[in-house]
């Protein structure tokens, strides 16, 4: 892999519920720089890749990365995955054959000071996926009311001093504009116990993963959105999604556990796929990574 891309994670786990050996179409909900679809395109020769992404950067990057080799079976769209059904109907496909959703923030945005997703540095507090457009974090900081904002870093980052973290930031913003993560970290850090502190990992990364979901309302359309995808997949195609915390994982685990009941679908993995040891050692961002894979049964055959 090529110096400077976001390495993906679990590639070889992913690839081996996706790889056709004939002619197929490949969706990648959420390109990045293109390293899933990198190894889509060099191991299943027969197979058109379409890569989605709200990122301008990210669809130049991967198209720079791609095209020169497999521009003839390779196509980015920056557009969010939630509108596939729209999208796909514009291009002419009615049916895909496989589909990944690979859910993290890359590491290009992660590693970009300026797009504000990091507790380490100073950029400015965006966290839009896709910075043309939407409420950036600073604007939740800024504008919601104490509780709603509990709510969020409760339900979104599971924290338990979220209340705390709350009233602190209301306290806060009356003397000073909150904008930048350093002003952010500066505030979760004097909301939270020192007790508290030691241990389990930097103290504002919940608060943090809360406010990029809440900007980015990934949660909300997470369920129709996987469905539409699989209500598209030709039967017997798979959909295979890659989460990092428990509040996706979740969504994930029970969409699938329903069509599967239903009969519609069969769970290719019952319990979540997680990353060897030597990868967490190589990338550590992979640590907390599940892959859940599901087959679309052959005697159901129906669009929504």
């Amino acid at each position: 892999m090529m110096e400077g891309f976001h390495q993906p994670v679990m590639v070889e786990e992913t690839m081996s519920y996706l790889l056709q050996d004939r002619p197929s179409i490949h969706i990648d909900c959420t390109l990045g720089d293109g390293g899933h679809a990198l190894e889509v395109l060099r191991r299943s020769p027969k197979t058109f890749v379409i890569g989605f992404d709200v990122d301008g950067e990210a669809i130049s990057v991967a198209e720079k990365r791609l095209e020169p080799e497999f521009g003839g079976r390779f196509l980015a769209l920056k557009a969010d995955y939630r509108r596939l059904p729209e999208v796909l109907a514009t291009l002419g496909v009615p049916r895909v054959d496989t589909i990944l959703y690979d859910l993290g923030v890359s590491s290009r945005q992660l590693d970009s000071p300026e797009r504000g997703f990091s507790y380490w540095g100073d950029g400015p507090l965006d966290m839009r996926m896709d910075p043309e457009k939407g409420t950036t974090a600073r604007d939740i900081l800024m504008t919601y009311s104490g509780e709603e904002l509990a709510r969020i870093l409760r339900d979104y980052g599971e924290e338990r001093f979220a209340g705390r973290i709350a009233r602190e930031i209301v306290k806060a913003r009356e003397e000073r504009d909150i904008d930048t993560a350093s002003a952010l970290v500066d505030i979760v850090k004097k909301a939270i116990p020192v007790g508290a502190r030691t241990g389990g990992g930097h103290p504002a990364r919940r608060t943090f993963q809360a406010l990029r979901i809440a900007v980015n309302n990934e949660l909300g359309f997470l369920q129709r959105a996987i469905l539409d995808g699989f209500y598209h997949l030709r039967p017997g195609g798979v959909v295979a999604v890659l989460s990092y915390h428990s509040l996706e994982d979740r969504v994930v685990k029970n969409t699938f556990r329903s069509l599967s009941e239903s009969g519609e679908a069969r769970r290719v993995t019952p319990k979540p796929v997680t990353p060897e040891a030597d990868e967490i050692e190589r990338n550590p961002r992979a640590r907390s990574a599940k892959l859940r894979v599901v087959k679309r049964e052959i005697r159901h055959d129906r669009l929504i």
